[in-house]
């Protein structure tokens, strides 16, 4: 038997970019049951359909969460924050209480304090406050890791806590208004050579840096982590590697063969100025680390991205 052989798990999100190819690959190694919910049937943000989406459950991964780029954070602080955080706290209370055998809370790179030193290790997760153009949704999910750590030392609820970086791949999202930077440059620059635009216009300086998590990998890191990670201290998932915004459109740009000029917006903000993970301890703790490179994984979101629009 594996660890998954008659697993009923429980994916929040699991209809999302992210959720859809984790619930594949948990499909793939044979988990008896994988449960889906759609917001439409149970809103989390309702104790009452809390408590529905864990009865009978194993496993809970909770993926679920509002999110979006720079711009959708400064327009929605406040249910930003209310929507993540009450999702999440209510989700782990009821499967606390449902006593679930494992509860594997998704969180954020947003979390991290704005200055925080790269590549950034998890014991630096508190030294500061978050980049604050998104920290309302960094705080919120960061509670998630306060609630584990506490459940674990009064109730001994199995609760664990990973920090993925930055995510792109198929599926992604690509509405401009919420999107983040990958999808956003892709629609874009593709934009850009189908009409034979003479400049493309980038938010900020091109300054800043990110790293980025091919969804594939990422979504292997959480079963990893699900099957084999039960301690109280959160774990980075990244690929380990950092490119300034300004490198990032080049490369994007010559991928899909734009020739003219990138044109930065510095009046817009560049969010925090440096990403970057120490991803040591989940390849120490339960063997997961990054396979995707990362033009590769770009050329594979831009084929997926023209090919969905045709």
């Amino acid at each position: 038997m594996t660890f998954w052989d008659r697993k009923r798990v429980l994916v929040t999100g699991g209809a999302g970019f992210l959720g859809s190819v984790l619930v594949e690959r948990l499909e793939g190694i044979s988990a008896e049951e994988i449960r889906v919910p759609r917001s439409r049937d149970l809103d989390l943000r309702r104790w009452d359909d809390c408590v529905e989406a864990v009865e009978d459950v194993d496993i809970v991964i909770h993926l679920a969460a509002r999110v979006g780029g720079i711009g959708y954070n400064m327009a929605n602080p406040g249910s930003l924050f209310y929507d993540n955080a009450v999702m999440g706290i209510q989700l782990m209370e009821a499967a606390r209480q449902a006593s679930v055998e494992k509860f594997v809370a998704v969180g954020t790179i947003c979390a991290y304090p704005k200055f925080t030193p790269v590549p950034f290790r998890e014991e630096d997760l508190w030294n500061g406050y978050p980049e604050e153009t998104n920290a309302p949704y960094g705080l919120a999910k960061k509670m998630l890791l306060v609630q584990a750590q506490a459940y674990r030392q009064q109730y001994g609820f199995n609760a664990v806590y990973l920090l993925p970086v930055n995510l792109y791949g198929p599926g992604d999202n690509f509405d401009p208004a919420s999107s983040h930077v990958i999808p956003a440059l892709i629609k874009k620059f593709v934009e850009a050579v189908e009409s034979d635009a003479e400049s493309v216009e980038v938010w900020g300086t091109g300054a800043a840096s990110r790293e980025f998590l091919y969804v594939d990998d990422a979504a292997e890191g959480i079963a990893l982590a699900a099957e084999r990670y039960d301690k109280p201290d959160p774990v980075n998932l990244g690929a380990g590697f950092e490119i300034t915004i300004r490198d990032l459109a080049t490369l994007i740009g010559g991928i899909v063969g734009f020739t003219g000029e990138i044109v930065w917006d510095t009046e817009k903000p560049d969010g925090q100025p440096r990403r970057c993970l120490d991803v040591s301890r989940a390849e120490r703790e339960f063997g997961f680390r990054a396979k995707t490179g990362f033009e590769d994984g770009l050329r594979a979101t831009i084929e997926w991205y023209r090919n969905g629009r045709v």
